[in-house]
């Protein structure tokens, strides 16, 4: 399995094992607003058309910038002076073909990143100045701090000892100045021992057949939070939560002296069951300690000021990973999961079952996000399938969307380009982000009933 694994995480991470069917036909944009019950705000996302698009609730492309980001990411105007509408992209793509790279998939080898304005005038560039490649080789994540640095996750190619494969595709933070130095870095393969892995779980690590041998999908800082303010240093707000794919895990860095000072995961009981004997169940209870999550993206702290603040939110895919791959289930989907990071136990889940649907309504096994909102709900993004949705905390739809920008793109496990309209994040952003006079409409959409919704011949 690792074999096919490298070939789905050189894309975004595996497609896992379980069989997904797709209608071929059908409908895009909004399909179901509830205005009344849904967070009213923009969502900005980078779409397979190597664009980056701002919609409004009705699915109006208010905005567009020509570039990709890895994520497309709108920028708080608390971070940039004040200006609105800023945006962080991918600017070039490299022409180096290093280890990792997918031919076509501009976004593992890019050259440099940007800030663009609402115009899309550069206002900030980085080239990877500073470090070993000599490129920015951003991937997944990154965050502009409050001090105007940058943080980056980005690959560095290198040889690694105690490894098998002659390189691998290791994983790097770095602070970047406004002036484009790097002000602090931070590799993964420099603190292996750190992360709760078991010797023999190690030896897998090391003698992987993939290069990309954790794919770390997330980076963020912890941001100000309870557990700091109670005493606990760990949640330290300058220190770096990261998120690994291929290695079933969360941890935090400590800022100061680089080591890991928490971590969720890799090693997680099994999913639960409904009964003895039963198939194992996804969604667990709140108050229960957290199961086993596969694959996982976008964990995060929730910020302060909204609903469920301190406790870690993240996506979990139950897409094939871990060392050995962890166990998924036969019949079942993906799973939102909110924890306290204090005492690994679950707050709240969402899965397919909470509207009413089957399981495997909702699956994403690889990419994907999870974002809380500030009326409870909580905006999730179906990745593989370009679906965004709101759920409020009882599991009821109140917004839905599918993204109509379609292309040829290397999809996961292919081996050719093929159509799709994924998309690796969905960031909400609020009214007060862009300038002032940005249009937005607030109009409901009630969804016909599917059992009565059909297309006419000749239609």
């Amino acid at each position: 399995m690792r074999k096919a694994l490298w070939v789905a995480a050189a894309l975004l991470g595996s497609a896992g094992t379980a069989a997904l069917a797709n209608p071929s036909v059908f409908p895009t944009g909004t399909t179901r607003y509830d205005p009344a019950k849904a967070w009213n705000g923009y969502v900005i996302f980078s779409g397979t058309d190597e664009k980056t698009h701002l919609i409004d609730m009705n699915g109006n492309e208010v905005r567009t910038w020509d570039h990709q980001g890895f994520p497309g990411e709108l920028l708080d105007p608390a971070v940039t002076g004040g200006a609105k509408g800023h945006v962080l992209v991918q600017l070039a793509a490299s022409d180096q073909n290093g280890i990792g790279t997918v031919p076509g998939m501009k976004i593992f080898s890019n050259k440099s990143i940007a800030e663009l304005d609402w115009n899309g005038k550069v206002t900030w560039q980085w080239n990877g100045e500073g470090t070993p490649p000599g490129e920015a080789r951003q991937h997944h994540d990154w965050q502009r701090l409050a001090n105007g640095n940058t943080l980056v996750l980005a690959n560095w190619p290198h040889k690694v000892d105690g490894f098998t494969l002659p390189q691998q595709l290791d994983d790097a933070v770095y602070e970047v100045t406004p002036a484009g130095k790097v002000a602090w870095r931070w590799a993964v393969s420099e603190h292996l021992d750190e992360l709760g892995f078991t010797a023999e779980q190690l030896k897998l690590i090391r003698e992987a057949s993939t290069p990309d041998y954790f794919h770390l999908n997330d980076m963020t800082s912890v941001g100000p939070n309870k557990w700091f303010d109670g005493g606990d240093k760990r949640f330290a707000p300058d220190n770096v939560l990261i998120d690994s794919r291929n290695g079933d895990f969360v941890a935090i860095i400590d800022r100061k002296s680089g080591k890991v000072v928490w971590h969720l995961g890799p090693n997680l009981p099994p999913l639960v069951s409904h009964a003895a004997g039963a198939r194992p169940a996804p969604a667990p209870q709140p108050g229960q300690p957290v199961d086993q999550f596969v694959g996982q993206h976008d964990a995060h702290i929730i910020p302060k000021g909204l609903p469920g603040a301190g406790d870690l939110l993240l996506f979990d895919n139950q897409g094939a990973a871990g060392y050995p791959d962890a166990e998924l289930a036969t019949v079942g989907g993906s799973r939102v999961l909110e924890i306290d990071p204090t005492t690994g136990k679950v707050v709240w889940s969402y899965t397919a079952d909470n509207s009413d649907q089957p399981l495997w309504a909702f699956r994403s096994a690889f990419i994907s996000s999870a974002r809380r909102l500030p009326n409870g709900n909580t905006l999730i993004d179906e990745g593989m399938n370009g679906r965004f949705f709101q759920v409020t905390p009882a599991g009821e739809i109140v917004w839905e969307y599918v993204s109509p920008y379609f292309a040829k793109t290397s999809a996961a496990g292919s081996g050719r380009p093929v159509t799709s309209n994924w998309v690796y994040r969905a960031q909400p952003v609020p009214y007060d982000w862009t300038p002032e006079g940005t249009p937005h409409e607030e109009t409901a959409v009630v969804p016909p009933t599917p059992a009565n919704f059909h297309i006419k011949a000749g239609a």
